[in-house]
């Protein structure tokens, strides 16, 4: 079994919207003119070259591609003439779905010659309001807004902003997650007061994801241990971790007393998926998606989910065109509309001090 690669290149030109293959355009050109030296002329390449490529692909595909015989013209092989055959039905096949690849990459790079469009990649973690952000932007009329969205864990999409692989992340924290509290332990290595800046965005709810009618009558996270209730967790460096184990101990729970606290899944959808498929009876995740798989929603914790940037790149046009965005009455009725969010200070440019209770230090006094 041979393996396909595709290559594209850019040009000015207007060009059919094909899958070009080199040795495909050799063959063909052989068999239209009946020589190698013929083949040459119509690629405009020389004999050599020409004749090496045959000799190579050969060798790659283990068969003969060529026939020559004294005093006859050129002509291809059956495997050589099968290879034609193939390339056209392919070619027919697929014209649509080629033309739209096509299209689609046109229309991406079309984003880099086009000086009033700017690209603002970031790192965050998994949000139903992340994603419309990206859809809401892509709808704007002017100067368009490309947001390339790497979905993350928090603590991940933070280090990718330290790190330098994006301009801005986005994580979440339990709103009254005050000192001493995991949140303060995962997040305040990784923020620096002067060099970060908090960027509102959303607040949300999180809460129990329950099969339909809630048949175990869950209502917090002591129900859940002390009803055995089988608990689909997230994996350490998200948010929702975070969350959930700084719930954990408000409730002076220890995580060994919840059934499946080691078992893991990647986002809320997949959460949520484990309870409809009946492999678990309960996780922490949004409404959203616990009312997508038909599942029901019981409230916990208030949330907020910031954005951050360095201060450095609040100056950046990207930066300035997104904080635009969130500030704009339709995005905020937007945020509204998705169920359990509501928009938080959108894009204001906030204190860390103000926004995370552990920032908050008391000033020591001068003798």
């Amino acid at each position: 079994m041979h393996r396909l690669q595709f290559h594209y290149t850019l040009s000015r030109d207007a060009s059919p919207a094909l899958i070009r293959n080199p040795l495909i355009d050799i063959l063909q050109a052989v068999a239209q003119a009946g020589s190698i030296s013929g083949a040459s002329r119509l690629l405009g390449l020389s004999y050599r070259h020409v004749w090496g490529e045959l000799k190579r692909w050969q060798d790659v595909l283990g068969n003969e591609l060529i026939v020559w015989e004294k005093g006859q013209s050129a002509r291809l092989t059956e495997f050589g003439a099968k290879l034609m055959w193939a390339e056209r039905q392919a070619q027919a096949r697929l014209a649509p779905q080629i033309e739209a690849l096509r299209a689609e990459l046109e229309r991406t790079f079309a984003v880099a010659f086009d000086d009033s469009a700017h690209v603002v990649t970031m790192y965050a973690s998994h949000d139903d309001a992340v994603s419309a952000l990206r859809e809401h932007a892509l709808q704007q009329h002017g100067s368009p807004l490309h947001l390339d969205v790497r979905f993350t864990g928090s603590v991940d999409a933070i280090r990718a902003l330290n790190e330098g692989r994006c301009v801005m992340a986005g994580f979440h924290t339990l709103q009254d997650a005050g000192r001493n509290t995991l949140a303060e332990r995962t997040y305040k290595p990784l923020l620096q007061p002067g060099l970060h800046k908090i960027i509102g965005f959303a607040q949300r709810t999180q809460g129990l994801m329950v099969a339909r009618g809630n048949p175990l009558g869950l209502t917090c996270l002591s129900d859940v241990a002390t009803r055995n209730a089988r608990f689909a967790n997230r994996a350490l460096g998200s948010g929702t971790r975070v969350v959930l184990d700084d719930l954990v101990a408000q409730a002076r729970l220890k995580a060994a007393s919840i059934k499946g606290y080691d078992i893991t899944e990647p986002s809320h959808a997949a959460v949520a998926q484990a309870i409809a498929a009946g492999q678990a009876d309960c996780g922490l995740g949004i409404a959203a998606a616990a009312h997508k798989q038909g599942l029901d929603f019981v409230p916990l914790a208030q949330e907020r989910y910031h954005l951050v940037c360095l201060k450095s790149a609040l100056s950046e046009p990207g930066i300035l065109a997104l904080l635009q965005l969130l500030k704009t009455p339709d995005w905020q009725q937007e945020v509204a509309r998705i169920e359990g969010y509501s928009p938080a200070q959108s894009g204001e440019v906030l204190s860390m001090r103000k926004v995370l209770p552990w920032w908050d230090f008391a000033v020591r006094k001068r003798g």
